[in-house]
């Protein structure tokens, strides 16, 4: 049984990591999978042919779809993502439940189509993640606010991008300092509305205090702690 009980209205990090630390990503066509995933499992919507999509955003950097089809996403979704991270071998995601069961039913959705995917393109089978997805409970302001800072720190612990988070492509650090990818697909504002222009949120990340990540991987928390 999950020790956190999940509430409608609240937020939560929500991360996981590979079966025995292995890489869950290892191409570009991994992470955009991934990454469309994560943007639009939202709701039930369901979108035919991801692959189409994922070839789409390889050769032109973005998802295409009717307006009509990301409104009712929006409309019917049972989770809001706040902010993300995409690592090698693990991932961060801020979460607000909407729906009961929302968070459970995203995350499965998520879970079971990636690894259908990872298994059959890999010729794998068994389990890509390390058992199920881990969950905090989000419990103060300032919590959410470094919580955010802590996600979009995480390419620090790969060396070609420590001190250029802002360019790396598979998080939403580029969406809260820059113009964002995703509309209302990504919410925000919970963050953002906190801080007077994008620079003012870059300044507040590069100086949080939150943990630098050492080059051994056993050095990178998976977790913040404000306890």
């Amino acid at each position: 049984m999950r020790k956190v009980e999940i509430s409608v209205g609240e937020y939560y990090h929500v991360y996981n990591r590979g079966n025995n630390k292995q890489n869950i990503f290892l191409d570009i066509r991994d992470y955009v999978r991934f990454l469309f995933l994560i943007i639009y499992f939202q709701s039930t919507f369901s979108f035919l042919n991801i692959s189409r999509s994922v070839s789409f955003f390889v050769k032109r950097n973005f998802f295409y779809f009717k307006k009509d089809q990301l409104d009712l996403v929006i409309k019917n979704r049972y989770v809001e993502l706040i902010n993300f991270c995409l690592m090698p071998n693990h991932f961060h995601l801020t979460l607000r439940e909407t729906k009961e069961g929302g968070i459970s039913q995203y995350m499965h959705r998520i879970g079971t189509s990636f690894t259908k995917y990872h298994n059959k393109k890999y010729a794998k089978t068994g389990h890509l993640f390390q058992g199920t997805f881990k969950v905090v409970h989000i419990e103060s302001n300032e919590q959410l606010l470094y919580l955010s800072a802590y996600i979009h720190r995480n390419p620090r612990g790969i060396k070609e991008w420590k001190n250029k988070e802002e360019k790396y492509p598979w998080s939403s650090f580029q969406d809260y300092v820059g113009e964002s990818r995703w509309g209302n697909l990504l919410s925000y504002e919970i963050i953002k509305g906190q801080f007077d222009n994008n620079q003012e949120y870059k300044e507040f990340n590069n100086k949080s205090g939150t943990k630098d990540f050492g080059e051994d991987e056993e050095e990178r928390d998976l977790v913040i702690d404000f306890e």
